[in-house]
């Protein structure tokens, strides 16, 4: 029974189901959508069983479509699991590391640093994909998450690496117009510029000074979800922003920005976040280990101190 059942039948069905879509499917593996769309229904013969709705537009999973994704995530995760036992050498990785972050630090830091990875390490292959919203790192079919910010679901393994926290600052010219605040309670009267973070509410500043903390509703002309954005428009003198210490430590030391009320801050340190059943992955663990020298030596503890 299941005598034609192949691993890439079930890796592309994966694949299809994370894509919700053919050609998406397709342009990630490399393959082209007859491809994919062939492999799928040797899969269903096989099983005898329907996977996926398919409309013109998207692709929707069926139940049984549901049941068959979980076997195949387990089944392809032993099969890399037994690649890695059997390998010349257990510290070496090999295969695809697929690796999510937000958007200003993946182009900023992550990218970087996984750059110097691959150099190390020719036989591991890297995808990195970043997003504005928190990534369900297990179900996506992600190895490993470097996420900005404390929250994370007691189900996932994290690894910190590198302590941060955010701090509010403008521009000088904006202080010169409305004036710097003296506490948190002044900042309800200032231009704000929201961001969209992936693991804090929209408009919604929550400080900490010392053992106090305090959850601000804040307001101003303009938001995005780029905090790349945020900073420039903060530079420019539109109004009050919070970011991280990396992202704001050059504005900082050029005097373009200014910081504010330098007791309150928000934590939002660095961590690696992988699922459990990634925990003895050569791959992950050469991965995170390789991260937390690069921020060490790379002096982003250092520029998280003021």
């Amino acid at each position: 029974m299941f005598k034609n059942l192949l691993p890439e039948d079930l890796r592309v069905f994966q694949v299809v189901v994370r894509r919700a879509s053919f050609a998406a499917a397709a342009l990630e593996l490399g393959a082209s959508p007859a491809y994919v769309s062939k492999r799928i229904r040797l899969l269903e013969q096989e099983l005898a069983v329907k996977l996926l709705h398919r409309t013109t537009r998207r692709v929707a999973v069926t139940e049984e479509g549901e049941r068959v994704f979980q076997w195949a995530q387990r089944i392809l995760d032993d099969i890399d699991h037994l690649v890695e036992e059997v390998s010349t050498t257990k510290s070496e990785p090999r295969g695809l590391l697929r690796v999510s972050c937000s958007f200003g630090f993946g182009r900023k830091v992550v990218a970087p640093a996984l750059s110097k990875l691959i150099a190390l390490h020719p036989g591991l292959q890297l995808r990195l994909e970043v997003f504005d919203r928190i990534v369900d790192v297990a179900a996506e079919g992600f190895d490993l998450d470097v996420r900005v910010g404390d929250e994370i679901a007691p189900h996932l393994i994290a690894r910190l690496l590198a302590a941060n926290h955010r701090v509010l600052c403008a521009a000088p010219a904006y202080l010169q117009r409305k004036s710097m605040p003296r506490s948190v309670d002044e900042l309800a009267a200032h231009d704000c510029l929201v961001i969209k973070e992936r693991d804090h509410p929209f408009g919604v500043w929550k400080l900490r000074a010392g053992a106090e903390e305090r959850a601000l509703k804040v307001t101003g002309p303009l938001s995005t979800n780029n905090g790349e954005m945020a900073v420039q428009w903060a530079v420019d003198g539109h109004g009050v922003v919070l970011r991280s210490l990396w992202d704001v430590r050059a504005e900082l030391a050029a005097g373009t920005l200014v910081q504010l009320l330098p007791a309150w801050r928000q934590e939002a340190n660095v961590w690696a976040v992988y699922p459990a059943r990634l925990s003895r992955s050569a791959k992950v663990r050469v991965a995170v280990e390789f991260l937390q020298v690069f921020f060490e030596t790379s002096g982003m503890e250092k520029s998280t101190q003021i």
